[in-house]
């Protein structure tokens, strides 16, 4: 990063019209009011990421750092602090929506891949407003943080904004980035915790992380002896046998995919409609859950199981193969190479 007269540069991952990763510079003139300059320690690559690695625009949605530089009216950050930050970097702060701690839907929300396409977490720095910037606490180190940002906040999300009952059976429909982190989320919320997989082989950990039931879904046409699930997280990127799980839904129950899939989502008419079931859009968490989110795994010691990858263009793109290739279990952090002084990875 150069700080100068002429203002501040740093370092850029991009996406390229050829699908490969590419380094860049980018400019901010100054930091504005409620700006914070931060140093990029760690970035997690979320599947998302790929969507975008033919476009023009900085990787990365979920990083952590320390803070490096603020803005005038900057009052609750200090230089040298460790933060993280996540999917969104704004909102309007005045709609109905953000003032019902909603802004995750607030009409002229920023969301990476839509706002500010020339920064990311696959950066040396970035410059974000400070009200979309987490303090990550003291038990928690940078990478554990920036792998939490976008997988965590969106399962720990499903628990906290729509009143998950710790009596309530919950099912995980995936075994993967959001899938692993869903699984220890929900245990540690007090739910019952049934898991489907294509994969037998993950079984064990799967129970090890606190789920009270694997089903292997390969080549099944139905689930026997499976009490009713009341909620259901779609954490694949597949389209799902739909038949199969609402046979399974207790009456009342919702679920929520997670997950962006080809195509259409239909789903049979009369199950659902007979057993009063919801099908419940849920994207990443706003600002109070994020912080909850956080605090919650501090005090719980979740944290997701990582690859560890550098931070440059050739760590990137060994991210991205592995992530193709079905090789990463279950995030990839990429390091910029910084310690993260006495303090130790969940």
């Amino acid at each position: 990063m150069d700080a100068s007269p002429n203002g501040i540069e740093f370092i850029v991952y991009k996406g390229s019209p050829d699908r490969r990763v590419v380094q860049g510079i980018t400019h901010r003139d100054h930091l504005n009011g409620d700006e914070v300059l931060i140093r990029i320690t760690h970035s997690s690559l979320c599947g998302s990421d790929e969507h975008y690695l033919g476009v023009d625009m900085c990787l990365g949605h979920e990083g952590a750092g320390v803070v490096e530089a603020l803005g005038a009216d900057v009052k609750t950050l200090k230089v040298g602090e460790n933060v993280a930050f996540g999917y969104q970097r704004s909102c309007c702060g005045s709609c109905v929506r953000c003032l019902g701690s909603l802004e995750t839907f607030c009409p002229s929300r920023g969301f990476y891949g839509f706002d500010e396409m020339d920064i990311g977490s696959m950066a040396s720095h970035i410059v974000f407003r400070e009200s979309f910037v987490y303090k990550i606490p003291p038990s928690i180190s940078n990478e554990a943080a920036s792998a939490l940002m976008c997988g965590g906040a969106t399962v720990f999300n499903v628990l906290d904004m729509f009143s998950v009952k710790p009596t309530e059976r919950v099912g995980i429909v995936g075994v993967g980035g959001l899938g692993h982190l869903a699984i220890k989320f929900a245990a540690k919320w007090g739910c019952e915790v049934i898991v489907f997989s294509a994969t037998e082989s993950k079984e064990e950990e799967v129970i090890s992380w606190g789920a009270t039931e694997f089903h292997v879904t390969k080549d099944r046409d139905t689930f026997e002896h499976v009490t009713p699930i009341d909620h259901l997280m779609v954490t694949t990127s597949q389209q799902l046998r739909w038949p199969l799980y609402l046979s399974i839904m207790a009456s009342f129950g919702t679920i929520y995919p997670l997950t962006f899939a080809e195509g259409d989502l239909k789903v049979p008419y009369l199950p659902f409609m007979t057993s009063g079931l919801r099908i419940q859009a849920s994207i990443v968490a706003p600002r109070v859950i994020c912080n909850r989110m956080l605090s919650f795994a501090a005090f719980h010691g979740i944290g997701a199981a990582i690859q560890k990858y550098k931070l440059d263009v050739i760590g990137i793109e060994q991210a991205m193969d592995d992530l193709r290739e079905g090789k990463i279990r279950y995030k990839a952090v990429l390091s910029a190479g910084d310690q993260d002084e006495a303090r130790e990875p969940l």
